[in-house]
């Protein structure tokens, strides 16, 4: 298989995000793996995991925008937001109409500061969030600034339960994004479902279940394809100087960053600056 390639897997409901990547790993016999992006143990939809040297692109791809449909239910919630905790509120008199919630929606469009779940992944002096909730410990998180781009309802589902669509910045967790929606709704709710739809430039119509991938029904992406620079290409000499560490002073280009290569095989992310490249990723 490639040395530095990404597979776009669906994810099923039900599976963690770290099963699923070993699982990919196990079956292309990858000597390393990982992912661009957690889902949640109950997410589902794309999840880019990197292969081999593709690992390196972790923190190059972190925060890039991504795409959900969701499913809200108002008028029920849960300590997690979502249905892996136990339903602790109801209130039985509220029926909403999509004209209601359409009315609030464009007060969530634009830059924010948004409050993470207790159930997160977030660090808490050096604790994740959701253990220390569970151990019944105080968890004192802050605020991030999140920008969502797109909010539409996409269909009324049952009584109190829509479907959205919404495109946000990284790092926007959508179940509190269901939670301040029931808020400004003057009642609560309860993330039902999330399929994750897009994520940075890779559309979940393009990936593969388990299933495919077990059946050889799958193909791999060169790593190249997450960067959108101009492409350079070194000799062998430049090559060798690469290699060994050392910076190429008499670049003939711009400055900028590049995609780097050396005959086919793709070497990464490189900036020049007043003639010398230097590899700010290197994937060989």
């Amino acid at each position: 298989m490639q040395e530095c390639a990404i597979l776009l897997l669906n994810k099923e409901r039900g599976m963690s995000s770290n099963k699923a990547v070993n699982k990919v790993k196990f079956l292309l016999g990858a000597s390393k793996a990982g992912h661009l992006g957690t889902l949640d143990v109950l997410g589902e939809g794309l999840l880019p995991v990197t292969l081999n040297k593709a690992t390196k692109l972790f923190d190059y791809f972190l925060e890039k925008d991504k795409e959900y449909v969701t499913i809200f239910k108002f008028g029920q919630t849960s300590p997690t937001l979502d249905l892996e905790g136990e339903l602790t509120e109801e209130d039985k008199t509220l029926d909403l109409s999509e004209e209601e919630v359409k009315k609030v929606l464009p007060k969530f469009i634009g830059r924010q500061n948004q409050m993470p779940p207790i159930y997160s992944a977030k660090k808490v002096n050096g604790q994740k969030a959701y253990s220390l909730a569970r151990e019944g410990k105080d968890v004192d998180l802050k605020p991030k600034e999140i920008e969502i781009y797109d909010i539409r309802l996409l269909k009324k589902v049952d009584k109190n339960t829509f479907e959205f669509k919404v495109a946000c910045s990284s790092g926007t967790f959508i179940r509190s994004l269901c939670r301040d929606i029931a808020k400004e709704l003057s009642t609560c709710g309860v993330m039902q479902r999330i399929i994750r739809t897009r994520c940075g430039i890779f559309d979940l119509k393009d990936s593969y279940t388990l299933q495919d991938i077990e059946n050889g029904k799958f193909s791999l992406i060169g790593a190249d394809t997450i960067f959108e620079q101009t492409s350079i290409s070194l000799d062998e000499r430049e090559f060798e100087l690469v290699r060994n560490g050392v910076q190429i002073s008499d670049m003939p280009c711009k400055d900028g960053k590049y995609k780097v290569y050396h005959d086919k095989l793709f070497l990464g992310l490189g900036e020049v600056c007043q003639g010398k490249l230097k590899l700010l990723i290197r994937l060989f």
